[in-house]
């Protein structure tokens, strides 16, 4: 097999996909409890964060929060959600970028005031200019109690909340400052507003519960199902929403700065969102079938099952399956009560093999020729561990089809892909890989035979981790540290970030 070159080494911790981007959710419910509605919605978008979880409530004179490491489950109780006595809600699933730490203080919503005042910021993304930003607050006399860009959105909030007496000004001010990606709810005693970046990078929408029974908010359209709320739209590109009333006389939208070109997350397609939401008007699930469908016509093979790894391999594999008349068949079993554990294996638990999340199916695989259809290979460690484990269940070939191209290029948007010295793709080709992860073959989606599969209304894409080319243009310092191959990225758009 060929070696990986010496610059490379795959950090044996980390797994193969992208890790996940954050949830937020926020709710206006005059007459419901509104913190377990907010529970049930952070329920319903845990898939996008496990390290912490969060919600702060609202009840017209104050704005109170709970906040934990640990999944939703752990973090709430039917006791912590009675305290939480409010009509107004947000929550936040934390996954961490941005800031990385996983402590309390970087645990979300973010608690701030405005005077007498407190509100509240949940925020789904990352910010690519706040260390000038922090620097410029810390001057003013502002402490921070985390490193995240989100504690800083919301201390520039406040601050310009402070001069102008209006809340949405203070929020339009600061839109003018922060670059990067952004989806953010925010309350305070009386309102819920939620913004999002000129891009539209990452998702953000809206829904209205039945009989004017109020406004919900949410980073995926299944979060509104699972509170009974009736999609309405999506927040735009730039725009503010303030929501104080039940019926269309409650929301108040404006646009509070110039939308840019639309660059919503191609990974939310491929990997990010639940199967059952609807982004851009398109069925999550309906593009994860058409990009396996796609992939076999680009990258046919002989074999006698396709399988896909769970959980958002397992649509495009099925669509491989429609696509070739290869059978399907469940190849792995996936262990869905581990989510993400803070007990971690030791390397002797690691060198034996455990297998905290999936578990061959012998009786299914042996001797068989085995189509393995993933969402990507970021890092080669868990694809190299996942060929072997099928090997050893007796698969007699084993051929990796990938739903998406080569991830070359590091994120800045929200999502961790690491420094592009820790991006197999980025160091090794496509047939090195195979051999690496002991594949007999390898194929990727295209990038153009992706975005096919992904055009629904209003559409418009980042795919800066497969072409290097970003919406939002990096500081130096960030440039310096995260790229290390001969080619430089390309940025649409042309102002440095401040």
């Amino acid at each position: 097999m060929t070696k990986p070159p010496v610059a490379y080494v795959a950090s044996s911790t980390r797994p193969d996909h992208p890790e996940e981007a954050c949830a937020v959710f926020g709710i206006y419910a005059p007459g419901e409890d509104a913190a377990r509605m907010t529970y049930f919605g952070l329920h319903a978008l845990q898939h996008r964060g496990q390290e912490s979880a969060g919600i702060a409530v609202a009840d017209g004179n104050s704005v109170v929060a709970t906040k934990d490491r640990g999944l939703v489950t752990q973090v709430f109780s039917e006791s912590t959600l009675a305290s939480l006595e409010g009509y107004i809600a947000i929550g936040h699933a934390r996954y961490s970028t941005s800031g990385g730490s996983n402590s309390w203080d970087a645990a979300q919503p973010h608690l701030s005031t405005i005077d007498n005042e407190i509100i509240a910021l949940a925020h789904n993304g990352t910010l690519v200019n706040t260390d000038s930003l922090r620097v410029q607050l810390i001057k003013r006399g502002v402490s921070f109690r985390s490193s995240t860009d989100s504690e800083v959105a919301a201390q520039l909030i406040g601050d310009f909340t402070r001069e102008s007496h209006h809340m949405r000004e203070g929020i339009r001010r600061t839109m003018e400052l922060i670059e990067g990606a952004y989806a953010m709810v925010l309350i305070s005693p009386q309102a819920l507003y939620a913004f999002r970046d000129p891009h539209g990078i990452r998702p953000l929408c809206i829904g209205e519960l039945p009989d004017e029974g109020g406004w919900v908010v949410s980073s995926e359209t299944c979060g509104l199902d699972i509170v009974g709320a009736r999609f309405v739209r999506d927040v735009q590109p730039g725009e503010i929403v303030r929501i104080n009333g039940v019926g269309a006389q409650g929301l108040v939208a404006e646009q509070a700065v110039p939308a840019r070109t639309r660059a919503l997350c191609v990974f939310e397609y491929v990997y990010f969102a639940r199967p059952d939401s609807v982004l851009n008007g398109l069925s999550v699930y309906a593009s994860r079938d058409a990009m396996g469908r796609t992939l076999y016509q680009e990258a046919p093979v002989e074999a006698d099952i396709v399988m896909g790894v769970p959980d958002s391999g397992v649509p495009s594999a099925i669509g491989f399956s429609h696509a070739s008349g290869i059978p399907y068949a469940e190849g792995v079993v996936k262990n869905r009560y581990v989510g993400r554990t803070f007990i971690q294996p030791t390397q002797t638990l690691r060198q034996r093999g455990i297998r905290l999340k999936l578990n061959p199916l012998p009786a299914t695989i042996a001797g068989k020729r085995l189509v393995v259809v993933d969402d990507s290979i970021v890092r080669g460690n868990t694809s190299q561990q996942l060929v072997r484990m099928l090997r050893d269940a007796g698969a007699a070939e084993v051929h990796m089809r990938i739903v998406s191209p080569p991830v070359v290029w590091p994120c800045f948007y929200g999502i961790d892909t690491d420094t592009q010295d820790q991006l197999i793709a980025a160091n090794m080709s496509v047939e090195a890989i195979a051999d690496y992860i002991g594949a007999d073959s390898l194929a990727y989606l295209s990038h153009e035979g992706l975005l096919s599969c992904c055009a629904g209304e209003d559409t418009g894409f980042c795919t800066a981790c497969f072409s290097g080319e970003y919406p939002v243009r990096l500081s130096e310092a960030m440039r310096a540290t995260s790229f290390c191959g001969s080619l430089e990225p390309r940025f649409w758009d042309q102002s440095a970030p401040e």
